[in-house]
């Protein structure tokens, strides 16, 4: 049997229906358990379905972009563009995982996992009034294939066969891994993947970066660009989704408009002047002081803090341990002890802002205490590869359970000190060396002005250890460029997770994304343990399961000290012009902008 035909034939078995796989169609998936809304749902419940249509919802941003093309590696996308571009199912932000019918109306997955069948709506068009068909969702599959951000390269290359029975109908089929487990998220991941247009691709090379507007699906088009300065979109007024339940009550301003500032407190005075109808606020020290005016005063400005429930992204400044210097954990966490958090949380955050200590914090996946049931379990396996202290004592932040003051930071230094030792570095008129003379010395790159505040205080901090740390500010694109490629010692960034953590684990933490440029692994880890850990959580098949495994890994990468975790909000605080209103009830993920509308 010649090759091309045994590989037909595998791509039909993949492609047919498995005896003992039994599939029905559906209008959604849940990653665990049921859907939450039945199929005769009308709106998600967190929308107006009567909310009204028309005016423009502006926002003042910081930053640049250089591209409006949001699915390649290349360039620094516009913001919105989320907007333009559509996708086979989309989230409930009421659940923590589950999809809902968009460009597919139906979909059927089989029983363990090892396909799903998307069904496209007939409805579903382009913006230039062409249908949506198997071929662009396929075309699609290969271009992020080839040309897409890593993490997407990463999935979809688990897509073992993939086939169009009919102009509206898609299949995939996916390959084990190396243990013959199928990854139970990918059913989901394909419902999320963007979808492009093959026809208008036809001719343009998908991996260049363009200024030139995309042909999309969405409610919205790109109606106006001015590079790197303002986006401008408009609302599609033939939008072919507009009545799907998915949609009902959202995307009501005709207009959406970006204007991009290089420095953020220019950004809210325009902001206050008017130039801008909503700010999510991340810096207390403006929430706390740098709203005050008439506007304010007299009601035209309203401030709240809407509280949520979902992980905030675990912030702090994390140490690139492929740098001989970090690769020890001793010095890690030694350098995590010199700070006075305490001072710094009051002075520079107005007290409002909670301690990071998870890498899920604000939810129910952070480990918490002494590992126990499912986290305990699935902890077992590797307890010979972990620390002893790891089953026996909570984790805790260098304060903890020490009291605040003098006192404590003190004994925290000198504890640092002593790990410092132990690790080879000692300090010599007044400057910490190892046993060649090597000074203790490093960069910690940034890339917003307003983060030295903590960047410097960090680097005070450890003067008193005899290190030298400098702090060093580089435009947007440098930046970006220096992480893609690794290229710093210390940077001030976040990892952020929803309530349903899966494959982009591998991506944050996995050892291949170590060595993967661009990928989010910007601690460099290289952890057997963390890898099977990461790669365990999309086989969970109960919620159960998923939050032990999930806190598990939590716990492992909080001892193995890859960052200086500083601080996250319990709450979105958010100013807004009271012209714009917002529905009255909030989703497990916070408010959500485009269920918002103009007065």
């Amino acid at each position: 049997m010649t090759r091309p035909i045994l590989l037909l034939l595998t791509l039909l078995a993949l492609l047919a229906p498995q005896p003992g796989r039994a599939e029905s169609p559906h209008h959604g998936i849940a990653m665990h358990g049921d859907l939450a809304l039945p199929p005769d749902f009308a709106a998600f419940p967190y929308v107006n379905p009567a909310a009204p249509k028309g005016g423009t919802i502006r926002q003042a941003v910081t930053g640049s972009f250089d591209s409006l093309h949001p699915h390649i590696v290349k360039g620094v996308p516009a913001l919105g563009l989320g907007y333009v571009f559509e996708t086979l199912l989309t989230r409930s932000w009421d659940e923590p995982f589950s999809l809902y019918g968009l460009l597919a109306d139906r979909v059927e997955v089989a029983d363990d996992r090892s396909s799903v069948t998307f069904h496209i709506d007939p409805k579903a068009r382009w913006q230039d009034g062409t249908p949506v068909t198997a071929a662009d969702v396929l075309f699609s599959l290969e271009a992020q294939r080839t040309h897409g951000t890593p993490n997407r390269r990463l999935f979809y290359a688990k897509v073992a066969a993939a086939g169009a029975p009919d102009p509206q109908t898609v299949r995939f089929a996916f390959s084990p891994d190396a243990a013959g487990t199928i990854d139970r998220e990918m059913p989901l991941l394909m419902g999320l993947m963007p979808i492009h247009s093959k026809a208008y691709w036809s001719g343009r090379d998908f991996s260049r970066t363009t200024l030139e507007p995309i042909l999309g699906s969405g409610p919205y088009r790109v109606a106006a660009v001015d590079p790197g300065r303002r986006i401008v979109y408009e609302r599609v007024r033939d939008y072919w989704g507009r009545d799907l339940p998915s949609r009902v009550g959202q995307f009501n301003a005709d207009r959406l408009e970006f204007d991009y500032y290089r420095d953020d407190s220019v950004a809210l005075e325009a902001f206050k002047a008017g130039q801008g109808d909503v700010r999510y606020e991340s810096d207390p020290a403006k929430w706390a002081t740098g709203y005050d005016g008439p506007a304010l005063r007299d009601g035209r400005i309203v401030r709240e803090e809407v509280p949520n429930h979902r992980p905030e992204p675990a912030r702090g400044l994390i140490f690139n341990t492929r740098r001989p210097l970090f690769a020890d954990v001793r010095v890690r966490r030694a350098l995590g002890m010199a700070p006075d958090f305490d001072w710094i949380g009051r002075n520079l955050f107005h007290g409002l802002l909670t301690r990071t200590a998870s890498y899920y914090p604000n939810s129910e996946l952070a480990a918490r205490g002494l590992p126990e049931g499912e986290e305990l379990q699935a902890l077992e396996p590797f307890r010979d590869r972990l620390p002893p202290d790891l089953f026996t004592k909570p984790f805790t932040l260098p304060d903890a359970g020490n009291g605040n003051g003098p006192t404590s930071l003190r004994a925290n230094r000198r504890e640092a000190l002593r790990l410092l030792e132990q690790a080879g570095w000692r300090v010599r008129d007044g400057r910490l060396a190892d046993a060649a003379g090597n000074r203790f010395a490093f960069e910690i790159l940034l890339s917003d002005p307003s983060e030295e505040r903590v960047a410097l205080e960090f680097a005070r901090s450890l003067e008193p250890l005899g290190i030298e740390a400098r702090v060093r500010t580089v435009d947007s694109a440098q930046f970006q460029a220096r992480l893609e490629h690794f290229d710093f010692d210390m940077t001030l960034r976040w990892w952020a997770s929803t309530l349903s953590p899966g494959n982009e684990q591998l991506y944050y933490y996995g050892s291949d994304a170590a060595a993967q440029e661009g990928s989010r692994n910007l601690a460099g880890i290289r952890d057997p343990v963390v890898d099977a850990l990461a790669r365990s959580i999309a086989a969970t098949t109960t919620r159960g399961a998923l939050v032990g495994r999930v806190r598990a890994l939590d716990r492992v990468l909080l001892w193995g000290q890859y960052m200086v975790p500083l601080y996250h909000s319990p709450a979105d605080r958010i100013a807004r012009w009271a012209t714009l209103h917002r529905p009255a009830v909030t989703p497990l993920y916070g408010p959500m902008l485009e269920s918002w509308w103009v007065e």
